[in-house]
């Protein structure tokens, strides 16, 4: 046999076990690093179901919390509806009670009108008005366009209403003193205000109003130039469920 083809396999054995040693440890080292790789990652398939898990738990939680929002929104919203229908006769009561929002002061101490004192260089001219509001069909004016006082002496006025349909009505009224700061000063001894009056079909009646203007009015450096003060009346419809209107703020 040549000596070259003794020695060809002897020098190439070697390096052919070599390069497949390196191939296979490629090999295995790839595999290993996949088999790592996939250990660490989940499935596709586990990963969309956790994601979609969670998706559906935010979900769940949003709407848990949504539902929560339009409760409390739903409780507030009752409650403000309830303090608006009680505010108005509180708000009400407190403006006669304390003459505000150009309210008249309602009720009046006996003794005070016994002993209080005219003042009798300051005249006043008390003007009056009437409406009507649109739901009531209802003549109503008042039977003096205006009367002299002074402060600290009683006074009488009368209104007029009449019913010219072919149906009873039940109406009812509020009312205003302008200027607004007068109206503290201006006290009702009797009057038709907040009182359900009711009218059967063309009838007609007088309503008198018994006030005086308190004496303290003189005294008070904001009314030094007001020589005129209107009481004005409005009245409206008498029906289940209606509310009368806040009394207003109005200034001369």
């Amino acid at each position: 046999m040549p000596l070259h083809r003794l020695l060809r396999p002897s020098l190439c054995h070697p390096l052919a076990g070599c390069a497949r040693a390196l191939h296979c440890r490629s090999q295995w080292i790839l595999r290993s690093q996949a088999e790592n790789l996939l250990r660490r990652r989940p499935p596709s398939h586990l990963v969309t179901r956790k994601q979609s898990r969670r998706s559906r738990s935010q979900e769940d939680e949003w709407r848990t919390r949504n539902k929560t929002v339009l409760t409390y929104i739903a409780a507030a919203g009752v409650g403000m509806i309830g303090l608006s229908y009680a505010a108005v006769p509180l708000y009400r009561l407190y403006c006669q009670a304390a003459g505000l929002g150009g309210t008249a002061v309602a009720g009046h101490d006996t003794d005070q009108v016994e002993t209080m004192t005219p003042v009798k260089e300051r005249v006043i001219k008390v003007t009056f008005n009437a409406d009507t509001h649109a739901s009531i069909q209802w003549n109503f004016r008042p039977q003096q366009t205006e009367i002299y006082v002074v402060p600290g002496e009683t006074a009488l006025a009368f209104y007029r209403a009449k019913n010219p349909t072919d149906k009873p009505i039940i109406g009812i009224s509020t009312y205003n003193v302008v200027p607004f700061d007068a109206g503290q000063y201006f006290n009702k001894i009797q009057c038709f205000c907040f009182e359900e009056q009711r009218l059967n079909p063309h009838e007609e009646v007088d309503m008198p109003v018994f006030f005086y203007i308190d004496p303290e009015f003189d005294d008070d450096p904001r009314m030094a130039r007001v020589d005129t003060i209107t009481l004005s009346y409005t009245f409206f419809e008498a029906k289940e469920g209606q509310r009368l209107p806040v009394p207003g703020y109005s200034y001369n």
